[in-house]
């Protein structure tokens, strides 16, 4: 299934899902009906690709996300959005979560002044994210400002003239934009066996 996750440039001729509709492989055969298994697996799959985030820490926030209030899916759903990655991704200070981590990872983000290199450093309600000083001419980031094709969601309050943003709110899962189709119940049904 195709993700999205390559920002502007996955609409490439070279796209593999987008040229055959079969797997790959020589020898075609009829596969049977899919499993509640393979299907709960294959929701999991799809969101932890879909963030970038390791099976591990993927286990780890399922594991917070129980320990909360309210509802897994949307709690899950929650955590992986509030990812300072993600929330860079969201800003549109990079074209793709990979671009986003990167900047984070080089220590060019800083969250209420302080300079932050953990990409999955977890944002709070009032943070305000910053793009520091010498980024902000890298000719990345100012790429990436002038897409057109992303939508800042809700809970953010973004100046991209100052490249700052303040995340306002908690994000609900209906104020996520994915995509494609997500189900994080069914992530909750896959941990619950």
């Amino acid at each position: 299934m195709k993700l999205f996750l390559k920002g502007t440039r996955c609409d490439t001729p070279k796209c593999a899902i987008e040229r055959r509709d079969t797997a790959p492989g020589m020898h075609q055969f009829r596969r049977g009906k899919q499993t509640d298994y393979a299907l709960h697996l294959r929701e999991k799959q799809k969101v932890k690709h879909y963030y970038g985030v390791l099976e591990r820490q993927f286990r780890g926030y399922f594991g917070r996300a129980t320990r909360t209030k309210g509802n897994t899916g949307n709690a899950l759903m929650s955590l992986l959005e509030r990812r300072l990655d993600n929330v860079v991704h969201r800003l549109g200070f990079g074209l793709s979560r990979a671009q986003a981590r990167q900047l984070v990872s080089h220590g060019h983000i800083t969250v209420n002044g302080r300079r932050v290199n953990v990409a999955s450093y977890r944002c709070r309600v009032g943070d305000v994210v910053e793009v520091q000083g010498k980024a902000k001419q890298l000719a990345l980031v100012l790429e990436a400002i002038k897409s057109a094709e992303r939508d800042v969601p809700d809970y953010v309050e973004a100046d991209h003239n100052k490249m700052t943003a303040k995340l306002t709110r908690i994000p609900a899962l209906s104020d996520v934009p994915f995509p494609v189709h997500m189900e994080p119940n069914l992530v909750v049904e896959f941990y619950s066996r």
